[in-house]
């Protein structure tokens, strides 16, 4: 009986998947794999002159804790650029607070984000990289505001923030 009840359990738990993915969204599937860029290091460059965290994320492709990125309250003007090449990503005008505890986008600078297909927690999610060096910066869903309706959630630490001078 109590194994009966664990596997339901189990099964439900590994069975549960949000909506925010299930339409099919516009990617080119294999583009971080077979792609080359235009910023290329080694691993020994990059983890010399990325902190362990920068790292982690940007060339590992691994998500930092919710709601420990200083850029999660920024509120300034400006642009977010990739933390491994400098490349500008969003504009803080695109900026939302989303509630998942990483700084979130509803539109991406065009041309400078990357996507690719994951499948690391067991059902498909849209990656995104810096289209300039590869680095992985998050995942976007289509559970955000207008006018896109798209959720670009995205690691603080795969971002630098440049503040506008005027």
């Amino acid at each position: 009986m109590k194994i009966s009840a664990l596997l339901m359990v189990l099964t439900l738990l590994t069975g549960c998947k949000g909506v925010s993915q299930e339409k099919d969204m516009v990617i080119d599937e294999g583009q971080k794999q077979s792609k080359s860029f235009k910023v290329e290091k080694t691993e020994a460059e990059w983890k010399a002159e990325l902190t362990d965290a920068e790292f982690y994320v940007l060339r590992k492709a691994a998500t930092e804790n919710p709601f420990t990125s200083e850029l999660l309250e920024n509120k300034k003007k400006g642009t977010y650029i990739c933390a491994g090449c400098g490349t500008p990503l969003f504009k803080s005008n695109t900026k939302f607070d989303s509630g998942t505890g990483w700084p979130s986008f509803y539109q991406e600078i065009e041309g400078n984000v990357g996507y690719d297909v994951d499948y690391k927690i067991g059902y498909k999610r849209t990656e995104e990289h810096c289209a300039t060096c590869g680095g992985h910066l998050g995942h976007v869903f289509e559970d955000g505001p207008a006018p896109t309706g798209l959720r670009h959630c995205i690691n603080g630490v795969a971002l630098n923030f440049v503040e506008d001078k005027n």
